[in-house]
């Protein structure tokens, strides 16, 4: 995201309160699937049941090593080991800023009272704790993933039901009432393969109706011979005129491969004529004959042809 240490940026984000409300009611409904648990990574398998509600008595504990044997008692100390073995030290710079070490999160205890059990539980690994009047999505859901593991006691599990309501009665939060799912039986495969169903819907079509592909007669010869027999005939000539016309193409490229060599002979003997004069020539006609010749004479002028 763009400058987020700015002071200008929108840190909050106003949402309806019913919005917030079923976000609420839905996270608390994926606790209690145990594919979901799993799915989000928590250790459940030797819990007895999901979702996990404790005695009361839970609540009155003073002592980590107490919460800790409450903690194997119930099954649920395996997923605090597996977020005490996954903490380390947080990758980039944010382990400069007072976040070095990043842990997965464990259960999450919901309790009704405190009288002691904060004090208890909050020493140990991974483990949150709420107060069951002030659910957070933030903890049923971190990071937007449903299914955290919840150990209930039985006071807030109990209470459920006078904070929420059902869906047949208001619940205390003023006009409020859980949201009615609009299928009372979710197994579409079961509703779709029952005979009530199946009685009225057509049969499944058996036979495979292949329809012929468009093609188009400007590029594709057989459409083309289709929808006009003497087109092949025209393609033909076609193909004969342009064989004969490479072939005509070529004996002119020899004819003319054959003039430009004559040319560039007869523009060599030319620029040989012009480059040797005739007395040159004679000259060379000499030395290789072996004949001598005498030099010209020079005329000796005297003073007097200059006066």
């Amino acid at each position: 995201m763009f400058a987020p240490t700015k002071t200008w940026r929108k840190w909050h984000k106003r949402i309806n309160t019913n919005q917030k409300r079923f976000a609420v009611a839905s996270a608390l409904a994926a606790s209690a699937l145990p594919a979901l648990v799993l799915a989000r990574g928590h250790v459940v398998d030797n819990v007895p049941e999901i979702p996990l509600v404790a005695d009361n008595a839970i609540e009155s504990l003073q002592k980590t090593s107490k919460a800790a044997s409450a903690l194997k008692a119930l099954g649920a100390y395996d997923d605090v080991e597996k977020s005490k073995a996954s903490r380390k030290i947080r990758c980039g710079v944010g382990k400069q800023r007072n976040r070095r070490h990043v842990q997965r999160r464990g259960p999450l205890v919901v309790y009704k009272e405190d009288h002691g059990i904060v004090k208890a539980f909050r020493n140990l690994p991974g483990v949150d704790l709420v107060q069951v009047s002030a659910l957070n999505l933030l903890q049923l859901a971190p990071g937007g993933h449903l299914g955290r593991f919840v150990v209930w006691t039985r006071g807030a599990f109990e209470q459920l039901n006078e904070i929420w309501g059902s869906n047949s009665r208001l619940s205390n939060k003023k006009g409020y009432k859980l949201p009615r799912p609009s299928m009372t039986n979710s197994d579409l495969t079961r509703l779709v393969n029952s005979d009530e169903i199946q009685s009225k819907v057509r049969p499944a079509r058996t036979e495979i109706v292949r329809k012929r592909l468009k093609k188009n007669p400007l590029k594709n010869v057989g459409v083309q011979v289709r929808l006009n027999p003497y087109a092949a005939t025209l393609r033909k000539a076609e193909q004969v005129a342009a064989a004969r016309r490479a072939t005509r193409r070529a004996e002119a490229a020899v004819r003319r491969g054959k003039q430009v060599k004559h040319e560039v002979q007869d523009a060599t003997k030319i620029a040989r004529s012009k480059t040797h004069d005739p007395q040159q020539k004679l000259n060379y006609q000499k030395i290789v004959d072996g004949a001598s010749f005498e030099l010209p004479k020079l005329k000796v002028r005297s003073a007097k042809d200059f006066q």
